[in-house]
Parts: C-alpha cells; structure tokens; sequence
C-alpha cells in the first residue's frame, strides 16, 4: 500500500475522487498540479500541503504563488513544471489523471524516478506504450490500472494461473446516443453528447464515450497493459455500468467484477493494493439493480472503435496519430465547428491517410505524428 502520493491533474474528475480516497486513508499528497486552475488547487494545497503545486499556465501559476506565498508550498510552472512535480522525491505513487497526450512526458519523468504509477492517462499507453512499457521494466517500477475497465480486469487477473487467460471482454456503457441511428446522430448537441447515463467525467472523455472512441482506446490500452493481441479483446454494452470488465479463461469460465458506477473503487485499489480497505463508495445492492443486461456494439454507426483496433494491428504511431487526430476532432466539435458524426470521420481519414515511412517509435516520432496530426485537422476546419 502506498504512503505517499504525487496527483497530476489535481482538479479534474480523477484528481479530486483520489483526494477524497487519500483524505479518508490519510495518504500524504507529496505534490499537486493542474492545467489553469489556479482557485481550486489553491484550496487543495492549503488542505494536503504539498511540497509542490505545478500550473501549466504560466499566467496562473503567478496568481497562485502569489495567493500561497504565505506558505512554504513551491509553486512551479509550464511542461517543466508538472514533469518536476511529477518527479518529487517523497512521493512513492504517481496518480496521472491528465487527460490526452499532455499526460505521456510526466508519465516518464515519473517512471525514470522510480515512481510507481496510477495510470488514468489513457493516451499514455495509446500513444507511447511501447516505450513506457520498456522503461517500466528497465526501472522496476509497478503500474496500477486506474481507468474501471482495466482496474476490472487486474482485479480479476488476481490469483489467475499464468497462462490461463483466453480473452479479455471490455465492458462499455454506449455513451450517451446507445442505440440511435446515423440519422439520428446528425444533429445532436454538444449539450446532448455530455449527458453520460452513469458516469460524472470530463468533457473529453464523455464525448469520447459518445463516440466509443473511448472504448477503442481502451481496446488498445488494455492490449499494452495485459500483453493481448488486439483479437482476444472483446466489447459487450452493459448499460447498467454495474459490470466492469470481465475475464475469460481457458476452461470457459468467467470472472467479472461488479461495483457502483463509482471511480473512487478503482482510484483507491491502485493505492491500497494488494489490500482491501473500506472505501468512501456506497455498497452494491444487486436486488436493487435487480438485472444485468448486456448487447454487442453497433460498429457499423459507432466506428471509432474498429478503427483504432486497425491502429493497433498496424503498430507503430498509427495509434498515436487516431490519438492526435481524435483530440482535435473531440476539440473542434465542443467549440461547434464540426458535427458529432464528422468526428470518426476525421479519425479514419487520418488514420488512412498516414504513412510512416521509415519512422521508428520514438518520444520524437510520436511528438512529431501528433503534432502534424493536429495541425492537419485543425486547418481543414478552424
């Protein structure tokens, strides 16, 4: 169980539920940081007390050094400073809850320091797995699956004889259009988009979910997490969001996990593992669900997902460019410049289109396929 944590994206969804599991256990916040924010993480670091506190914004940062310069707390700023925070030495844990690719350098900065890691930065492993994947076992750090689904699926793994799994069988709510038509789809909100059924999230990631394209990252996620071929990873919609992930083994027997539609499970799980401690969740009552049900996804008007399993079969920064291409087409339609369904759209034609040449992956190959990426969405409709 870890003692002391560093949270990166503080005030965001995910930041905020682990200073609740971490206020409720008495876990020590060794450093705190956020994008622009400058009001909340001042109140969370007048709570915890970090060594630290990183704004990405340079003109925030100022506003907060100045708000806590009666504390000792060292306020630091820009790409440098959340990679610093992200390295502080009292910190044993990591919690990443960037959203997007922004969340991939400070994943290393804390791996190179020897942090184990709570990873909720999806983009991460979708973009740079490889390579993280590689300086994971080159500094013998742990990483601890903080996203439900894969949190589900190590907690089924545990105990599970080695060589024993079959396949993976990712659970997905279908977002806030399950079961609608393309037609249907034409000329939906974005105000309609971010009413998820079940989950308090980012905007980003309820539109993601929206699309599926969340669950398509989560395809290739768990394909880096877990060392399965992107063919032994299965999607069911399960609108309940009570099942959240599950295991297939080579007997045929099933192992799922069930719970409350409640991050906080899978946050705290990350940072109390191997133990099990009382948690601020409420109990699941399954005579209160009373049933389970569960659909194959509609791929042929939610297409996101197949194309990213196409990204992981090609390899290489083909899913860091459905990432990069992803991010500025989720960005383009909350600022409504483009309709809901042009968003995979947008994602298949970049994802056709690349070509890698001889580019191997590397942090600067990656850099570079997003940058280009976005650059190619953004000026075929700003």
């Amino acid at each position: 169980m870890t003692k002391n944590i560093s949270v990166l994206g503080s005030t965001g969804s995910i930041g905020v539920q682990t200073l609740e599991v971490a206020r409720m256990h008495g876990l020590r916040v060794c450093a705190l940081t956020a994008n622009k924010n400058a009001g909340l993480i001042e109140e969370q670091a007048r709570e915890f007390h970090p060594h630290v506190a990183a704004l990405l914004d340079r003109e925030a940062a100022s506003r907060l050094r100045a708000a806590l310069r009666d504390t000792d707390i060292k306020v630091l700023e820009g790409e440098e400073g959340i990679e610093e925070a992200a390295r502080q030495e009292q910190a044993d844990t990591v919690v990443n809850g960037i959203v997007g690719l922004a969340g991939l350098m400070p994943t290393l900065s804390a791996v190179r320091a020897g942090k184990n890691l709570a990873l909720a930065n999806k983009e991460t492993l979708v973009a740079g797995g490889e390579i993280v994947n590689t300086e994971i076992k080159e500094h013998g750090v742990k990483l601890y699956p903080v996203d439900s689904e894969h949190s589900a699926v190590f907690q089924c793994l545990q105990g599970c004889p080695q060589n024993a799994l079959k396949k993976i069988i990712l659970t997905a709510s279908g977002g806030s259009f399950y079961g609608m038509t393309r037609d249907e789809l034409k000329n939906v909100t974005v105000e309609q988009a971010l009413r998820h059924p079940n989950w308090s999230m980012g905007a980003k990631i309820t539109i993601d979910s929206a699309t599926m394209m969340n669950k398509g990252l989560e395809i290739i996620e768990a394909s880096r997490l877990f060392d399965v071929p992107e063919s032994d990873i299965d999607v069911l919609i399960h609108r309940e969001s009570i099942v959240h992930s599950m295991i297939q083994l080579k007997d045929n027997s099933v192992i799922a996990q069930l719970g409350v539609p409640d991050m906080r499970i899978p946050i705290q799980y990350a940072l109390t593992y191997p133990e099990r401690l009382p948690s601020p969740v409420k109990e699941l009552d399954l005579a209160e669900v009373s049933s389970l049900s569960f659909a194959r996804p509609d791929n042929d008007t939610f297409t996101c997902m197949s194309i990213c399993r196409e990204a992981l079969r090609l390899g290489g920064l083909y899913p860091a460019v459905a990432n990069a291409a992803n991010e500025a087409a989720v960005q383009l339609f909350l600022e409504g410049k483009i309709p809901f369904l042009k968003i995979a759209d947008i994602v298949g034609d970049e994802v056709s289109a690349f070509s890698p040449g001889n580019d191997s992956l590397t942090l600067e190959t990656i850099k570079a396929a997003d940058s280009e990426t976005r650059q190619r969405v953004f000026s075929r409709f700003q």
